[in-house]
Parts: C-alpha cells; structure tokens; sequence
C-alpha cells in the first residue's frame, strides 16, 4: 500500500495531506472548544446546580476551563484538563457513591482560579486593596456561580473585627 501511496501524483498527495491536516486541525480546535463549553460540563448531573448558577452570573460568558484550567502553558492546561476528565469519568461510572453532595475544588483547582481571577482583574487588583486576604475566592467565591452557591452567610452584614479574622473569608 505504502508503494501505491508514493506512486501516485505528488502534487495530488500534498494536497490530500494538507485537507487531512486542516480537517484534522480544524475538528480538534472545535472538540476542545466544546470539552471547554458549559454545555458539556453540564452533561453530568452534579454538575446541574453548578451550572444552574453559572448562567445566573457576571461571569456567563466564560468557558468553565477559562477558570477551572492552568493557562501558562498549553501542554500543561491540556495535562491538567486530562487528569481532571479521567477523575470525573472515573466517579461517574464507577465511583458514583462516592460523589459528595456539594463539590469542591482542590486545593490545587483553587490555586489555579485563584491565578485566573488575578490575570483577568489585574486593574481592579491596582485599584483596590486586597492586601488583608488569602485569595480571591476566600471573598468572591460566589460570584462565578451566581444565585445558587450564596449560602446563608452571604447577605448578613459582618461582625465587627470578623473580616479581618477571617482575612475576608466566610
């Protein structure tokens, strides 16, 4: 086969290769685009309320991965996405009892937000002093997902002395 493959007009072979790439690139651009897409993340039934109340927010706009993934470097952002994805297979078939009732981010998910929301907010960062918190979420976890993840705390005025206890957290 290979010999047939050499023998057949050059020109016609770039060709052929070059569509094959382009189909290739341009189905791999878009299968990321929707593995990135609230849609898709939605897909699965913890996930409903989540994202219930990320369409409900300021943030609406974003692709989940646009806070939940790396973005220093593409080969780490897509190592990154890989072991998350063969968690949330992993949990959804075989390990669904296992599935809490409320998700929440690892430590290191919340180091990785933590340096999204500081790359998209850098004027707010300059223009406003955050100097007495752990991280962005400690005070704005509910902002990303909206309506839904405000527990009770969240409308009550703070007790005196209580913001910088708790460096701004709940």
């Amino acid at each position: 086969m290979f010999k047939k493959l050499l023998g057949m007009n050059k020109k016609f072979l770039v060709v052929l290769v070059l569509l094959i790439g382009v189909f290739l690139s341009f189905s791999t651009v878009k299968t990321m685009a929707y593995l990135d897409s609230p849609g898709f993340c939605q897909n699965c039934h913890t996930m409903k309320s989540v994202y219930t109340s990320f369409v409900d927010s300021t943030h609406a706009e974003l692709q989940c991965n646009d806070c939940h993934l790396p973005h220093k470097s593409e080969v780490g952002k897509l190592f990154f996405k890989g072991r998350a994805g063969m968690t949330h297979i992993y949990f959804n078939t075989l390990g669904t009892e296992k599935i809490p009732d409320v998700i929440e981010a690892t430590a290191r998910t919340k180091g990785i937000m933590n340096d999204n929301c500081i790359s998209c907010h850098k004027s707010t960062l300059s223009n406003v002093s955050h100097d007495a918190k752990d991280s962005c979420i400690s005070c704005h976890k509910t902002v990303p997902h909206g309506k839904g993840f405000k527990d009770d705390h969240y409308n009550k005025p703070p007790v005196s002395g209580e913001l910088l206890e708790n460096k701004g957290g709940f």
